[in-house]
């Protein structure tokens, strides 16, 4: 059996591995909250049975979860295809047209300020070694950074934040469906919500290295714009039609 020191290194150890998707998780967590929400809050403006409500809730929840995350992947696996092609090109460059690159490395450093015979010597150390030499022309030449994160993970993470905390605001509603009696489900789904924001709001700030209170203050302000929208709409929607 697993002591507690053991159990606590092992979970540290998985966020450590995973701090650099914390950023898919936040996203994917206020797109998860803010839609399922201003779905439900829309439901409830129709005047829909709670039933409905699910089913909307839970239909959105895996849909656009799902949608949002091969969107993630693809664009995270679109990034890494394009720098390897261009870092395949400057290999290339440097194996087939040295002066020209070398030259180039020279202009760069240039720029920066550097002057002979410092100039010089910086040049020959940097085309000396040739990955040396393409990863300064990656990043100084065309301004490209391998990104390390995993396409597929960052489709994943984005697709369980999305579905976790966008669940939050359905809750309410699935306690009510099997038999826990709750009133006011509309305010106590708000409640959770906002609670669920505060905490997203919170991660975001973490992320973008902005005010917690700019952070949170932010997501509370767009995620209940949403769903006053979305209540009126539905409102709306519900007088003409009946």
């Amino acid at each position: 059996m697993e002591s507690k020191e053991e159990f606590i290194h092992q979970g540290s150890s998985f966020f450590g591995r995973h701090q650099n998707y914390l950023s898919e998780f936040v996203y994917g967590g206020i797109d998860g909250s803010i839609t399922t929400f201003a779905v439900v809050a829309g439901a409830v403006g129709a005047g829909l049975d709670n039933s409905v409500i699910i089913i909307l809730g839970f239909a959105n929840l895996f849909a656009d979860g799902f949608s949002m995350s091969i969107g993630a992947y693809m664009s995270a696996k679109s990034e890494k295809q394009h720098f390897e092609k261009q870092k395949a090109i400057e290999y290339w460059e440097v194996d087939n047209m040295p002066d020209t690159e070398k030259e180039e490395i020279r202009d760069i450093y240039i720029e920066k300020g550097f002057e002979e015979p410092l100039l010089s010597q910086v040049v020959e150390v940097i085309t000396k070694d040739k990955d040396r030499w393409v990863d300064v022309m990656m990043k100084d030449e065309l301004g490209l950074v391998e990104e390390e994160k995993s396409p597929f993970q960052t489709g994943l993470f984005t697709f369980i934040s999305f579905l976790i905390i966008g669940l939050i605001p359905l809750l309410v509603f699935v306690a009510d469906y099997i038999n826990i009696e709750i009133t006011n489900k509309f305010f106590w789904a708000s409640i959770l919500t906002g609670a669920a924001f505060v905490i997203i709001g919170f991660l975001k700030s973490r992320v973008t290295n902005n005010s917690i209170i700019k952070g949170i203050s932010e997501t509370l302000l767009l995620g209940g714009l949403a769903a006053v929208v979305a209540y009126f709409v539905g409102d709306f929607l519900e007088q003409i039609i009946r």
